[in-house]
């Protein structure tokens, strides 16, 4: 098998070495332009990207810039532009509070920078993404995406429906290139040669003498995907944020929730979100199991942390148990239920003067750090009368440790956060608690506007520490306070609904799909011409042509010569003495099946 060889360039004796290399370059400018004519509709649409033309500026009119604009706008370049800007946009949103968020902490920031809380305000920093500029970047994103795939996809469908264009008239100008002479009839070749091809997968058929094929279109496929995925998740985020629900609710173990806006310790919604949206399903804590690592560096971090759970569907639905765990939800339709948080909750009776029973029940405290040391408040709020028979309430400030440290810690801090030794502090107060004020409370913390303490035989407010089945007698007759030996514990579920995630994640998925292929997957062209030569012996010609440079164009050529020269071998060159070919080698051409690159193309 023969390669092509290329000749070197004249050089003109008495030229200076400036002229000289002049002329060099506009020689090969001049080869450089009859190759891109030469290649004509081989090369031609390899992508489906549209092909960009300069607007003739002084002829624009209203018309012209508007289509030169859309142009601009459903470009790759400005959608990446777009789709960068979307993601420097969402920053703020995760460093400053935001209003739907957290309210709270919007107020806090608000107390703490009264210069930078109205510039935020008029910029719409606490509410990120509702704000008009977050929305217009996501709008433009949205039509720059429609815009670039809608003409995209009616190109590439026109692509496969037609045929790979015929063989250029040189495929020596092509980047790879190999050729040999073979006994076999032109026909024959071209035969073998579409067979081939075609059980490689290469959409093939003959163009008059050579065999055009192409391959790769997956990669066109990969792109149209990655576009079309970035268009269904941003529509499914839009459609998970404008109607999802998001709400907590603190349960303690033998309670129960239905999924109800009424039952929620807090709620929020998006902006479309309609109660009426709510899945219908409740559920009862059975029972919270939480261990921890008993030694070590990581003393104190849970090993064991879910929740049992009897939870039925709709009204009447079977009830099922499942076990929650942290990132492991219970599923109900479109809503996750998450377990976030845990604590304890003691039993405290309290009983007035006379020996009457007017509160018993279990009081959620919540956790100040690892080791679970609580705080809260017990609130009487009905049923209990002073020594003098007149209508009060009582309050306790409560703190909860469940290992103590000891008296001689000093302080009411957790060692540990499994009930090993459990302490429950409490210091009372009698009076009002502003309970039927109307006015919103909460049942963690006591209003001591119109609330007096109990005072000890020094005067002091009246506190004492607990353990489990100790009681505590109130001042002047008032009651007793009573730590049950029954420490309940309480776990705190998130639940979320947000329709749309499957759509998201689904297009996730697709999109990194798209994009490997778009990535990995190379278009490219092969075409093999058979014709008889001037000697009567049979010309072998192939080429390959890719998107882009590449050695797989070259190594895959290489392969394919060398599967048809074995279906097609090498012909004897003619001798040095036959007539027709006076400078013939003295020997046969060595069959090399081996594709080289033309001129101006590296090596394989």
């Amino acid at each position: 098998m023969s390669t092509t060889s290329k000749t070197g360039r004249e050089h003109t004796p008495g030229k200076s070495g400036g002229a000289a290399a002049d002329a060099a370059a506009q020689d090969q400018a001049d080869r450089d332009r009859d190759r891109d004519q030469d290649l004509g509709a081989a090369g031609s649409q390899l992508s489906t990207a549209p092909k960009e033309e300069l607007p003739n500026l002084p002829a624009l009119g209203v018309i012209g810039w508007a289509r030169w604009f859309w142009r601009q706008l459903t470009s790759m370049r400005v959608a990446l532009l777009l789709l960068l800007l979307l993601s420097l946009a969402a920053i703020p949103g995760s460093l400053i509070p935001q209003t739907g968020v957290d309210e709270t902490r919007v107020a806090d920031f608000r107390e703490q920078h009264e210069f930078l809380a109205p510039v935020y305000d008029k910029v719409g920093l606490f509410n990120v993404y509702s704000s008009v500029w977050f929305s217009a970047i996501y709008i433009l994103l949205f039509v720059s995406l429609i815009g670039c795939i809608v003409p995209r996809t009616w190109q590439f469908v026109g692509q496969l429906r037609g045929r790979p264009p015929g063989a250029p008239k040189r495929l020596t100008r092509l980047p790879a290139y190999t050729t040999w002479r073979t006994g076999a009839d032109p026909g024959q070749v071209r035969g073998a040669a579409l067979a081939l091809l075609r059980k490689r997968r290469f959409r093939a058929h003959l163009a008059g003498d050579a065999v055009a094929a192409e391959k790769g279109y997956l990669r066109e496929v990969g792109n149209l995907a990655f576009h079309l995925a970035l268009i269904v998740m941003l529509v499914a985020f839009a459609w998970g944020q404008l109607f999802k629900s998001e709400g907590n609710k603190l349960i303690v173990e033998g309670n129960g929730f239905a999924n109800t806006l009424s039952q929620y310790d807090d709620f929020k919604s998006g902006n479309l979100f309609d109660v009426a949206d709510l899945e219908p399903f409740s559920f009862d804590v059975k029972s919270f199991t939480g261990t921890y690592e008993r030694s070590g560096p990581n003393k104190g971090t849970p090993r064991t942390y879910e929740t049992e759970l009897v939870y039925s569907e709709g009204a009447y639905g079977e009830e099922r148990t499942t076990t929650v765990k942290v990132n492991e939800p219970l599923r109900i339709g479109d809503s996750k239920v998450y377990l976030v948080s845990h604590g304890y909750a003691p039993v405290v009776t309290v009983r007035d003067g006379d020996g009457k029973v007017v509160f018993k029940d279990a009081v959620p405290l919540l956790p100040l750090d690892s080791n679970v040391t609580s705080s809260g408040v017990v609130k009487v709020l009905d049923g209990y009368r002073n020594a003098e028979g007149e209508k009060e309430q009582l309050g306790f400030n409560a703190f909860f440790v469940p290992t103590f440290g000891g008296s001689q810690s000093g302080t009411m801090l957790s060692q540990f956060p499994a009930l090993d030794y459990p302490v429950l502090a409490l210091s009372a107060y009698h009076g009002d608690l502003k309970a039927d004020s109307g006015i919103p409370q909460s049942v963690y913390q006591m209003d001591r506007t119109k609330m007096k303490e109990f005072k000890d035989s020094d005067g002091e407010l009246f506190k004492k520490m607990l353990t489990p089945g100790e009681t505590m007698t109130l001042p002047d007759g008032a009651g007793t306070v009573t730590f049950e030996n029954d420490i309940r514990e309480w776990a705190g579920f998130q639940m979320v609904q947000e329709p749309g995630g499957g759509w998201a994640l689904g297009g996730a998925l697709v999109a990194i799909a798209g994009l490997a292929g778009s990535l990995f997957i190379q278009r490219r062209r092969v075409w093999v011409r058979a014709v008889e030569g001037p000697d009567g012996v049979t010309v072998v010609e192939m080429a390959g042509l890719g998107r882009s440079e590449s050695a797989t164009v070259p190594e895959e050529l290489g392969d394919l010569a060398g599967i048809l020269y074995d279906r097609a071998p090498g012909a004897q060159e003619p001798s040095a003495d036959s007539p027709d070919s006076p400078d013939a080698p003295d020997s046969p051409d060595t069959p090399d099946p081996q594709a080289v690159p033309a001129e101006g193309a590296e090596k394989p």
